[in-house]
């Protein structure tokens, strides 16, 4: 019989609401029709635990040898809030990779930074979301066949033609909240990855400009732009990559993809681990 692997789900970031439990209950059990049995944090819903608590809830496993993967389902706010608290020594040296997207890009970069141990940056509940069947079936390939279908995504070239880096970054937003601290990941040749949810021209224009303030853009050897769903929705796909071109220069590489942010069908990327991205024929 095959041995039933462990994982672990947390909410690092705001709590979900009661009425999401439901939620929660199916997860859970698409992970065990996958042959996933997970331990939950005690502290997964609004009002449940201070940062201190889930930062202690989230290092429990780590510290469990059984369990592989930790999965954050949560989004929001107070991600950051955790960073103090976690032993980053520990971290590093459990091997354990941690999943969470768009407010977990705090921790997702802290811990790279802090460590050097790579992330995913993925919403585990797009399991069950509009493009479930899609994506459970990539998720399951992952786990059973060491499949990467779920971290292969389409781009197309704005400038250049190739960029190889170690990746960096996710939600531009939440990214920022690490600016001036120890948190911020290294820029230098590096795959910066940037995607956004909320933000019109006006706070992507803001968000760009302390990037370019702050010297990333000439630091980095790429700019991997995922999805920016509010300006995309009001300007047009091609928004950010034309307005990110005022503040990068000319021969800097810039890729887009409409696969890697906070829509249903989104893929996987590892933060913290090179990548390779050139021109698809």
């Amino acid at each position: 019989m095959q041995t039933r692997q462990q994982a672990g789900i947390v909410c690092c970031s705001d709590g979900l609401t009661e009425n999401q439990g439901e939620v929660v209950q199916k997860l859970r059990e698409t992970l065990y029709q996958m042959n996933v049995s997970v331990i939950m944090s005690p502290y997964l819903y609004q009002e449940a635990g201070t940062a201190k608590q889930k930062a202690q809830a989230l290092m429990a496993l780590y510290e469990n040898d059984e369990i592989h993967d930790i999965f954050d389902i949560s989004g929001g706010d107070l991600a950051n809030e955790l960073l103090p608290y976690l032993d980053y020594q520990r971290i590093a040296d459990s091997g354990k990779i941690f999943w969470g997207y768009s407010d977990l890009t705090s921790i997702l970069n802290g811990i790279y930074s802090k460590t050097g141990n790579p992330g995913v940056l993925y919403q585990l509940r797009n399991l069950i979301g509009v493009c479930g069947q899609e994506q459970r079936r990539a998720f399951y390939q992952m786990l059973e066949q060491d499949g990467d279908d779920l971290f292969r995504f389409p781009y197309r070239f704005i400038q250049g033609t190739e960029m190889e880096g170690i990746v960096i970054g996710g939600n531009i937003r939440c990214l920022l909240k690490l600016a001036g601290t120890d948190y911020f990941p290294d820029c230098h040749d590096r795959i910066l990855l940037l995607e956004s949810l909320s933000g019109g021209m006006s706070r992507i224009t803001a968000y760009f400009s302390q990037l370019q303030q702050m010297g990333v853009f000439e630091r980095c050897a790429g700019i991997l732009l995922g999805t920016f769903t509010q300006l995309e929705k009001e300007n047009g796909i091609d928004a950010a990559p034309i307005l990110l071109q005022r503040f990068v220069r000319s021969d800097l590489p810039i890729a887009k993809t409409q696969q890697i942010g906070h829509g249903v069908d989104s893929k996987a990327i590892m933060i913290g681990r090179s990548k390779c991205l050139s021109v698809q024929k």
